[in-house]
């Protein structure tokens, strides 16, 4: 990473500049990314936009809509809501399909586990609150959350996300003595064209970027995929290597760590887009 001056430093007209000046952040957020980008720009810095997975509906939407159909015949006795993404795109199928309402209620009958702030902030959109947050906005802290407690004939609803069936949590239910039934309301897509990831993995490799800022596990997958599939690996790798690497979060942080890779910055405690550009300032603002 480049040297920079003191955080805040005069600059030579006497204005104080900003902590992020001069600093090049990538960015592979998709969802947020306008919002991201704002908030790190009014820091001072340049970002680098490369969104690299799009969010849609899933391609069939029959599985997902019986889903909420059983819930509403027979609501269950505990949810697990991984994410705000799920719960949104729930409710909007059912809104779609007249039962949206409904949906609504058989939601509020069930005590509802959150992983973290996201699935949260969605209940609070529909008029609800989360009944318990997991111990650590992991697949590990839910299980924690739960390990003590006889789930011996409970009906457990699990919102998932795409590309992770989640066996060890699931596993953990069933082996408990839960009955489980599990819904994948969404979809990745490819977003950034492989050309545009390519040049990302030049601007990483090349130095031409301070920091990046990794937003979710698909996006770590989606550039580890196109740098293998253009035997670009060792190049993407060495460079994360100089690079300040960010994650929202431990999910985040772990997908990276298991491709030997470690995010040298990463919020404590609150895992969304504020605390994570607070500690990229806090991090990069320095000498």
């Amino acid at each position: 990473m480049r040297a920079r001056g003191v955080a805040r430093s005069l600059c030579e007209n006497g204005a104080v500049s900003k902590p992020l000046t001069d600093r090049r952040i990538a960015l592979p957020e998709h969802r947020e990314l306008d919002r991201l980008a704002r908030m790190l720009e009014a820091e001072g810095a340049q970002t680098v936009r490369c969104p690299l997975v799009a969010i849609c509906d899933t391609p069939d939407p029959a599985p997902v809509l019986a889903w909420i159909e059983r819930l509403i015949a027979r609501p269950c006795d505990d949810l697990i809501l991984l994410t705000g993404e799920g719960v949104r795109r729930l409710y909007a199928l059912a809104e779609r399909n007249g039962v949206g309402d409904r949906f609504v209620e058989a939601l509020a009958v069930g005590r509802k586990l959150i992983r973290g702030p996201k699935p949260g902030a969605a209940l609070r959109e529909l008029g609800l609150r989360e009944d318990v947050r997991a111990a650590a906005p992991t697949t590990d802290g839910v299980i924690a959350t739960l390990s003590a407690e006889d789930l011996r004939g409970r009906r457990i609803g699990v919102q998932l996300y795409p590309d992770n069936p989640n066996d060890k949590l699931i596993g953990f239910l069933r082996a408990a003595g839960a009955e489980v039934d599990v819904v994948v309301p969404y979809a990745y897509a490819s977003d950034a064209d492989d050309r545009r990831v390519l040049a990302l993995i030049d601007d990483i490799e090349g130095g031409r970027v301070d920091a990046i800022a990794f937003t979710s596990s698909p996006q770590i997958a989606r550039l580890f995929e196109v740098a293998k599939a253009a035997g670009r690996e060792a190049a993407l790798a060495g460079g994360l290597g100089r690079v300040a690497v960010a994650a929202i979060g431990p999910v985040t942080a772990g997908a990276l760590a298991r491709r030997g890779v470690t995010a040298a910055i990463v919020p404590s405690g609150r895992y969304f887009m504020k605390p994570l550009v607070t500690a990229i300032v806090d991090v990069l603002g320095r000498d």
